[in-house]
């Protein structure tokens, strides 16, 4: 640890002093850091709030409940203000209902005399809380979890089906020799430059001619083969040296067995960056499943989100709550094999 401080603390200055590149460094540092997390920290921080506190102006970066009291003769409690009287005291009073611009309170202490007050002269009377409701309604109201298991369903299987035959292609790619190798290489690699949108109305065609339309396989099944995919495992796979093949061969062993025992194998660091990327294309994907799918218990979870935003009323409080929960995956994955990212995507545009 005392060598980490060091380093982290350590000066270019003449005995310890500062000197402006220290200062210049921890400003970048400092400003990268709340470039890059400060977003995600706020989306968690306003997961956390109510609706009335999300349409609050200025926002305010910790969530805030408002404290209830009890009052005699009310069923429910009554939320507290901070009310401004006349005379200049403040006195704390609970809101019965609002009426237009006026309010009609009570003393909780005294319940008995009803007070209009004008709302701008009061303040809610809140404290730090989270809105756990956030995350429970939707669990308990709201298809919620059929969402996530499609998701899961399409991001698991899209992602093994992706591995597999992107890997089979780089395989034949790279370690055998046929005419016109390298114009299939490039005519993979060219469709890199054909966005979905060109390629969506003949797609759709294809898709539903089969029968897959409205259905999870014609989510997974058109997107399976990505040139990126063919492209970062061919590289990968040059670097394998072709002397394995030929003693593999020289043992007897068939292609299949070349290809599941000794390619996939070595090639373990650039399959785990495609299984990044893929979970994170599958898992964010949302223009093309809100096209494929029509029936409501199909939805994945980007396009069950959608279904919190009306025509009238969006429900940003459950939105943010959820998103923060399609996030948890992703980061999981990422934590997990984030180790073979540098190595993967290094030898296979290096080596």
């Amino acid at each position: 640890m005392n060598r980490v401080t060091g380093f982290l603390f350590r000066r270019r200055g003449h005995g310890g002093r500062w000197h402006w590149t220290d200062v210049a460094t921890w400003l970048w540092l400092i400003g990268g850091t709340i470039l890059m997390f400060g977003p995600a920290l706020w989306l968690v921080s306003s997961s956390l709030k109510g609706p009335a506190q999300l349409a609050e102006f200025p926002p305010t970066l910790l969530p805030y409940v408002q404290e209830l009291a009890v009052v005699e003769g009310y069923d429910n409690p009554l939320p507290l203000f901070t009310v401004t009287m006349e005379d200049g005291n403040t006195r704390v009073l609970a809101e019965i209902r609002r009426v237009g611009t006026s309010a009609q309170m009570v003393d909780p202490a005294a319940p008995g005399e009803r007070l209009s007050i004008p709302i701008a002269t009061r303040e809610p009377l809140r404290e730090v809380g989270v809105a756990l409701e956030n995350y429970t309604d939707p669990f308990l109201a709201f298809d919620f979890l059929r969402y996530l298991w499609n998701s899961v369903f399409v991001t698991l299987v899209a992602t093994l089906l992706t591995l597999l035959t992107n890997s089979m292609a780089a395989f034949a790619l790279s370690k055998y020799q046929f005419r016109g190798r390298d114009a299939v290489l490039l005519l993979i690699v060219a469709t890199l430059m054909v966005p979905l949108s060109v390629i969506l109305v003949p797609l759709y065609s294809v898709v539903s001619s089969v029968g897959l339309l409205d259905t999870l396989w014609g989510v997974i099944l058109p997107t399976i083969a990505t040139p990126t995919g063919v492209f970062l495992l061919r590289q990968y796979m040059l670097t394998i040296p072709a002397e394995l093949i030929e003693a593999a061969r020289m043992d007897h062993a068939s292609e299949w067995q070349i290809y599941w025992r000794i390619i996939l194998p070595l090639s373990a660091p650039a399959l785990a960056v495609l299984a990044i990327f893929s979970v994170v294309w599958r898992w964010n994907d949302f223009l093309w499943p809100l096209i494929v799918l029509s029936r409501r218990e199909l939805y994945t979870l980007q396009i069950g989100l959608n279904t919190y935003a009306g025509e009238l009323n969006v429900q940003w409080h459950y939105i943010l709550a959820m998103t923060v929960v399609t996030m948890i995956p992703v980061v999981l994955v990422f934590i997990f094999l984030q180790r073979f990212i540098t190595t993967g995507i290094a030898s296979a545009g290096i080596k």
